[in-house]
Parts: C-alpha cells; sequence; structure tokens
C-alpha cells in the first residue's frame, strides 16, 4: 500500500501484501501491484460523495474522522437497493476504517476487526504494519467509483469496485515530507472483494484481492 509516487497506497489488504502503495483502502494485491504505486483519475459517474452514508452508529459502529488533508471520495456509490446499499455502506465504512488506523498507525484499531473478518482481517492488520515499517503515512484525496454488488442470498456478496490514487500521495511519517514524485505505476486500482453480513447486521470483508492497472478503471 505504499501510494504512487512512492507511496502505500493501494490499500488493497488481501492476496499479496507487497503494494505500498498511498491507497485509502485496505487490502490485499495482484500482480499488477508494486511498492510505489497511487491511482490517477479515472471518469465513472456523476454523483460524488464523500460519505456514501450518514455516520451510521447503529450495531456500534466506530465513529470514524479522517484528518482535513485525507478524502475519500465515493463517486456513485449508491445503487437504489437497500441491500446493496448498506453492502456499499459498510464497504466504504471499510476503507475510513483502514485508512483510519493507517493515519494513526495503530495495528489494532477497533475499526478493522469491526469491518475485517477471517483472512482479510490478518491482512489488513499486516498492511498497516507495512506504513509503519516503512515509517509512512500518505495525504491527499482517493476516489472509489463504478461499484457493482452481486448478492449471494441473504448473508453473503461480492463487491467490485475501481479506485483513482492520482491525487493521493506518501507522506513521511518522522517528517512530514509529502512525495509527489511522478510515478510510472498506473494510479488506478481494481478491487474485487467478498463480505458476509454478521449477526449485527454488518457487512464484513472476509476477503479483497485488488489489480493496479486493470484496464476497465481506466476507461
Amino acid at each position: 500500500m505504499i501510494r504512487r509516487p512512492t507511496r502505500l497506497l493501494t490499500t488493497a489488504v488481501a492476496g499479496t501484501t507487497a503494494v505500498l502503495l498511498l491507497t485509502g483502502c485496505g487490502g490485499g494485491d495482484g500482480d499488477g501491484s508494486k511498492a510505489n504505486d497511487k491511482i490517477a483519475g479515472a471518469d465513472a459517474g456523476t454523483e460524488t460523495s464523500t460519505s456514501p452514508t450518514p455516520s451510521a452508529t447503529a450495531a456500534g459502529r466506530p465513529e470514524i474522522e479522517l484528518p482535513s488533508d485525507v478524502i475519500d471520495k465515493y463517486d456513485d456509490w449508491k445503487t437504489g437497493d437497500a441491500t446493496k446499499d448498506a453492502v456499499l455502506a459498510d464497504t466504504a465504512r471499510r476503507i475510513d476504517a483502514t485508512n483510519d488506523a493507517i493515519l494513526r498507525g495503530d495495528m489494532r484499531s477497533p475499526g478493522l476487526p469491526f469491518y475485517y473478518r477471517d483472512k482479510a482481517l490478518t491482512e489488513a492488520a499486516a498492511w498497516v504494519k507495512a506504513y509503519l515499517d516503512a515509517s509512512l503515512s500518505f495525504t491527499g484525496t482517493t476516489r472509489y467509483y463504478a461499484p457493482k454488488v452481486t448478492l449471494s442470498g441473504a448473508t453473503t456478496a461480492t463487491v467490485v469496485y475501481c479506485s483513482d490514487e492520482s491525487k493521493g500521495f506518501n507522506k513521511n511519517r518522522k517528517t512530514g515530507k509529502v512525495d509527489k514524485t511522478p510515478s510510472s505505476e498506473s494510479p488506478y486500482v481494481l478491487y474485487n472483494t467478498r463480505v458476509q453480513k454478521n449477526k449485527q447486521g454488518v457487512w464484513q470483508t472476509t476477503n479483497l484481492i485488488s489489480q493496479r492497472g486493470e484496464s476497465t478503471c481506466a476507461a
């Protein structure tokens, strides 16, 4: 997850934890990610929101407030279907929670076990640790767009979406210096996640795979 201009930005925590790109979202990376990537802008929607749903406290959801210099922007993050929108809302909260843990340098942040479980939780913690080991944080805006939710019964679903990290940058945790060095890596990342609804009604991510440079996200 080291973002593009040398940033651990690709927050994909599932799969391979090799991508230290500036990302805002926690997850594992596929073959297309490398340790210095970020995402660049792709237009895929008209509706933009920095918060797909109101800050929910239902089910004991942790309150998460990112610093003013970090923005997770969600485009067209609603489908009109109540269940799919609930899935997307918790997916967005999971992204915010991961970024919050990275920014605060807290591998035991309560937001991680709240929105992750199983293998994905272990990988999310490893993703946060990767930032800490590299003495990195990040700043800027990450855009999430083109979400597609496929329901499998009442408690399982897959969520595929893109992110654009072109306006996000790594920041040295000790000096606060922002690295805006141009990168040859693609700023676009495709995420493929599996989520499961728990007894409290929270859609938790159980598996997350990401692919940097996916052409469908740059279209």
